[in-house]
């Protein structure tokens, strides 16, 4: 049996190293199980180096297609041929695709119109925002993949309301899998006093356009982080680096070059509380049992909500400063499931090849 795991950016790869670790751990069930890594090359980033799959121990891509940055139109079509290409050449039995990017919906589209049987990992996430490219992504996968793999039974239920029951299985989350393995190789890999000597800090991630094209936006936020009563540790891309020099903010902002994301998860592990644009560390940060001020509009991981682990707030610099006070915190739900969702996964494609 032979899977092909379509994926272009770094935590795509985070969570197809789970499924990846399944084969391997139980390869007694699994011996005549391949995979196949094809990287769309949606992400170039530096850290995507022998260093970075080392480190995390994820097997290389066997195919790059260096794709790179793009229009999204231009970006997606140039994946979907490239696809097709592999495709055709490796004929598997699934393809998988992951979350909601470019290379999952052109991964979607290139499997299905050469009658691949394909399966969605992280299925049944809704922002209800048409405007997010990503919302656009998760629909058509949806739409067309022949299994849908939910993380969380809000997703199920979203699929079934949609139509979609009959295809749709609760798994819990790859990267709740990913996220145990690597929290103890951050502890065993990496010191904090490497990357601040900030003993009680905030952690903060921005990256989405709604916030760093918006500098209205983004004027807000650092405002309410330069107010806050303690500093605001935040490692940011480049390209975002450039734009805060257009805007004002104080020396409680603390400015770090990008980490990796072995460092994200141990200064995530150290920190008071997180603000955050990311759904990615929305969830990390429930993993970790740290509070989250979400710097958007909307959650699709709304099971987060409950009991004030997680508060929406935008950019109101007044809901910023409220809710980084609360500390009412009742009990967090095991929605993601038990750390076993890739070989859950495994078991079903195998079983329905």
């Amino acid at each position: 049996m032979k899977i092909v795991s379509i994926i272009g950016a770094r935590p795509q790869f985070i969570k197809s190293a789970a499924v990846s670790r399944a084969l391997k751990k139980y390869k007694n069930n699994f011996e005549h199980v391949k995979e196949i890594i094809v990287h769309t090359g949606q992400h170039y980033d530096k850290n995507m180096s022998a260093d970075f799959f080392e480190e995390l121990q994820i097997p290389q891509p066997d195919y790059n297609l260096e794709v790179g940055s793009g229009r999204h139109g231009e970006q997606t079509g140039l994946m979907l041929a490239r696809i097709e290409e592999v495709l055709l050449k490796e004929n598997p039995d699934w393809v998988i695709i992951y979350g909601d990017t470019n290379s999952t919906v052109a991964g979607a589209l290139a499997s299905t119109k050469l009658h691949i049987k394909t399966a969605h990992i992280e299925a049944g996430l809704r922002s209800y925002n048409r405007k997010m490219p990503e919302e656009i992504n998760r629909l058509v996968s949806d739409l067309i993949s022949d299994v849908l793999f939910a993380p969380t039974q809000n997703a199920m239920d979203i699929l079934r309301k949609e139509g979609f029951g009959e295809k749709s299985i609760f798994t819990g989350d790859v990267m709740y899998d990913s996220f145990l393995f690597n929290k103890e190789l951050a502890q065993k890999r990496y010191k904090l006093e490497k990357l601040t000597s900030l003993k009680k800090y905030y952690l903060a991630t921005i990256h989405r356009p709604e916030n760093t094209d918006n500098l209205n936006r983004l004027q807000n936020i650092f405002t309410a982080f330069s107010k806050l009563d303690l500093p605001v540790i935040l490692p940011l891309h480049p390209r975002t680096k450039k734009i805060i020099t257009k805007i004002n903010f104080s020396d409680n902002v603390v400015i770090l070059d990008p980490v990796g994301y072995l460092e994200m998860i141990l200064l995530l592990k150290n920190c008071k509380k997180v603000l955050t644009d990311s759904g990615g560390l929305q969830k990390e940060a429930y993993f970790t049992g740290k509070a989250c001020i979400t710097l958007r509009d909307e959650t699709e991981w709304i099971e987060t909500l409950e009991n004030n682990w997680n508060f929406i707030v935008g950019d109101n610099i007044d809901l910023i400063m409220e809710k980084i006070s609360c500390a009412d915190f009742g009990k967090r739900g095991d929605y993601f499931g038990d750390g076993n969702s890739a070989y859950k996964t495994l078991k079903f494609l195998i079983s329905n090849k």
